[in-house]
Formats: structure tokens, sequence, C-alpha cells
């Protein structure tokens, strides 16, 4: 995990609340198909420095950065409201064999 790491973040154009988070210039077309389809067309946020001490809202810069270092993105949803979020998780997972 870098200690200090140029992030964008992107709102999805299909679910409320929801934000990917990836490096800057992260191509679009190298995240996983699965991921794109299910996001839908990403809408730019915003760009920011992360570093693992940082307080999101949600969650961590810790957790972001070790996410975006393993996987090369982020994936933040909203929290659990009427089985969405555990719906969303199962189309990624059927998606991702």
């Amino acid at each position: 995990m870098k200690e200090r790491e140029f992030v964008s973040v992107f709102r999805s154009s299909k679910k409320n609340d929801t934000y990917l988070f990836v490096r800057r210039g992260q191509k679009w077309e190298e995240l996983p198909e699965n991921l794109r389809g299910i996001f839908g067309q990403p809408v730019h946020s915003m760009d920011l420095v992360l570093t693992p001490d940082r307080k999101l809202a949600r969650t961590t810069g810790k957790q972001v950065l070790e996410a975006i270092g393993e996987k090369d993105f982020f994936l933040q949803m909203p929290e659990e409201q009427d089985g969405y979020v555990v719906d969303f998780k199962r189309k990624l997972d059927q998606r991702n064999p």
C-alpha cells in the first residue's frame, strides 16, 4: 500500500450513492467488465490525494488504498436498504466467476 495516492472518484449513473475510487488516470476499459456493466456510465465527482489516515464518509483512506493496491479500484456502495446492496453484490458475484 502506498503512503499517498492521487485518486479519482466517480459516481454511478445507475445506482444511487454508489461510488468508485480508482487511481487518477485509470482507464475505464481496464476495470473488470462485470463491474463496468453494473456500475454504468461513470460520472466524475472529484480528484483527491488520499493517505491511509484520511477519514472519508463511509470508509478510511487505508481501506481505499488497500483495495486499489489489490484490485485497482474501491467500490463504495450505500448502506443496506431493502436488500439493495445484497442484490448488487449478488449481481457482481454472478458476473465475476
